[in-house]
């Protein structure tokens, strides 16, 4: 079994006493504890398997966490000198810092600044801070912003095509690399899918990297060989980007046949983020009580994520646990955790959802992204983005909300259809992201590398509206 496929025992858990000192902080004991138990002869195969994912998620708990409380409230008073110290424990206890102990000490999310910034208005304004980001800067003309523009033209015209080309590249940092180091890298390049056509790949650098087929679950160009200097390896592609307007609410209108056929591919269960857990058939349940229609069950779980959750920046994805319902139980997450949500809530309803991520792609802002293929007969694929469901709630556009409901605007690159799936030439080590790729992966001969040993970069060198 490859390392990576350990991650689908994780729902498996841990033994109480490792569990207690994970969670008290206690790494070091806790990875000791998880040794002594992986030398044993007769631990059933599951258990190790969980294990193995568990020890590594462990060595890297600490990398989001570093601030102590007095870190914590200097990166706040840097832009609001009269930040109190009431008033962050208040966000502590509202759920709006994320912190884990280490040694019984609490250390402080590292990104939560930045999260606050972006997720409340109230808070970036007082801290004089707006962040790039499309879904809440709403860019455009004068008249209206990029995406409103987009969702009346689709209205329009019944769709709404961009060429777009992007130039997406990694490089090793100087500290982390040896001369004559064998390296193997990944780099998402645009998938066949419903919306894209016309995929060219423009440049490789540097020459020898491998493209997978269009068809790949999540497609990559790859390289593998040894470095005598360190350099960046980079991809530029085009491609066509079409995205078909589905007026939703007329759908609704008109009814859905009781007699539908529904498709019996991605209905299932996936470990260990896909599950349907006691807690999530009660809140299908509850959620659909009186739909008989998966179109509007499907509307009632997009609902429950953008008109009751917050937005936040979350850890790396690596360290997350049962991702779908620990979102229903905190009521928070990003873009990726809000469409396996979503996505989970489908299937377990028997709506057949599916996973779909790689870029936003505006003239002038490229960001890794996520989002929710959904089947609805007699309609076919529809998508659902809740993440910017939630940012027009922010922004309080009501329309734009209810858009990403059946819809997905024109600015995308899909790189990836299928959540944890392998690439076509296998990384051998631990990936810096097991479920998902969006900005790559990089490995040497003995380790996969850790976001913090690469510098990854992306840039939108055209976007051009099709007629």
């Amino acid at each position: 079994m490859h390392m990576n496929d350990c991650f689908r025992y994780l729902h498996v858990g841990l033994p109480d006493d490792i569990l207690q000192k994970k969670f008290y902080g206690d790494l070091e004991g806790a990875v000791r504890l998880i040794d002594r138990r992986l030398a044993w002869d007769d631990i059933p195969e599951t258990m190790r398997c969980c294990l193995m994912a568990q020890r590594e998620m462990i060595l890297r708990r600490t990398e989001d966490y570093p601030y102590t409380k007095e870190e914590a409230l200097a990166v706040v008073r840097e832009h609001i000198p009269d930040f109190s110290e009431e008033e962050f424990e208040e966000c502590v206890d509202a759920g709006r810092i994320g912190w884990i102990y280490l040694n019984g000490e609490r250390r402080f999310f590292n990104r939560f600044f930045q999260s606050m910034c972006k997720a409340e208005p109230a808070f970036g304004a007082r801290a004089g801070v707006r962040l790039p980001g499309v879904e809440s800067a709403g860019k455009g003309s004068a008249e209206e912003g990029r995406l409103d523009r987009c969702a009346r033209l689709m209205r329009e015209r019944g769709k709404l095509s961009n060429r777009i080309r992007i130039r997406a590249g990694v490089r090793m940092k100087d500290e982390v690399f040896k001369p004559g180091m064998f390296v193997r890298v990944h780099l998402p390049i645009p998938a066949a899918c419903e919306q894209q056509s016309e995929i060219v790949i423009e440049k490789i650098f540097p020459a020898g990297g491998k493209p997978a087929p269009e068809d790949a679950p999540q497609r990559t160009i790859c390289w593998e060989m040894s470095l005598e200097e360190n350099q960046e390896f980079y991809v530029e592609y085009s491609y066509v980007h079409t995205a078909r307007y589905h007026d939703v609410e007329q759908m609704q209108k008109e009814g859905l046949s009781l007699t539908c056929v529904r498709p019996d591919f991605f209905t299932g269960e996936e470990t260990p983020h896909i599950l349907f857990t006691p807690y999530l058939r009660e809140l299908v349940k509850e959620l659909t009580r009186g739909a008989a229609e998966p179109l509007e069950k499907a509307r009632r779980f997009y609902d429950f994520i953008t008109l009751q959750m917050k937005y936040t920046f979350m850890p790396a994805y690596f360290g997350l646990e049962q991702i779908a319902e620990a979102c229903a139980r905190n009521f928070t997450g990003d873009c990726g955790v809000f469409a396996l949500l979503f996505l989970t809530l489908c299937r377990c309803a028997g709506i057949p959802a599916c996973w779909q991520s790689g870029l936003t792609a505006e003239p002038d802002f490229c960001g890794a992204h996520d989002w929710v293929r959904f089947y609805v007969e007699p309609y076919g694929w529809l998508y659902a983005d809740p993440s910017y469901g939630t940012a027009a709630v922010r922004a309080k556009n009501e329309e734009r909300r209810r858009f990403y409901f059946g819809n997905l605007d024109a600015y995308r690159m899909a790189a990836n259809n299928a959540f944890q799936a392998p690439f076509t030439i296998d990384k051998e080590h631990w990936r810096a992201d097991p479920y998902d790729n969006q900005l790559g992966e990089m490995e040497v001969a003995d380790r996969g590398l850790r976001y913090g040993e690469f510098e990854r970069n992306k840039e939108v060198l055209l976007c051009e509206e099709l007629e």
